[in-house]
């Protein structure tokens, strides 16, 4: 949503997540947002709370909660715009099939980069190997680290 990534832009922030659901009959517009330069705090989440405010108001015609956050440690990374955002950082990673010949399907590797034909290129923390995982054999990817 342009105007929810304009105001984070204004604050130096990236919006990685917007989810806008119905949970027990009432609306949620939750968002996460993530910093390259320092950690995600209070004031952060307030300023797009502020700045989106009434912008939102005026597209939503009904009730709705607004909640702003950071991503959190242990987060679980749902998109490739993530892989690339958090590259460098350590990560625990689950796949479908092992990467090599009896290693395990959950370990715990260093992303190094992201490119939508090869797929996730990473460092294993044990062996110091380097791989690429295609995204097709990924299960799940989660921080294992405080960005």
């Amino acid at each position: 949503m342009p105007v929810i990534e304009n105001t984070a832009m204004r604050y130096n922030l990236i919006p990685l997540e917007v989810s806008f659901e119905k949970e027990s009959g009432h609306w949620f517009l939750r968002i996460f947002i993530y910093s390259s330069d320092h950690p995600v705090n209070h004031s952060d989440c307030e300023h797009i709370t502020r700045g989106l405010g009434d912008l939102l108001d005026e597209l939503i015609p009904f009730k709705y909660y607004l909640e702003v956050s950071s991503p959190g440690l242990d987060r679980r990374l749902k998109s490739t715009k993530e892989y690339v955002i958090f590259k460098g950082h350590d990560v625990v990673i689950k796949v479908k099939e092992p990467i090599d010949a009896g290693y395990p399907k959950k370990f715990n590797a260093k992303l190094l980069d992201f490119n939508e034909g090869p797929g996730l290129k990473i460092i294993t923390e044990d062996t110091q190997k380097e791989y690429t995982i295609n995204t097709d054999n990924i299960f799940s990817v989660r921080l294992n680290d405080m960005p």
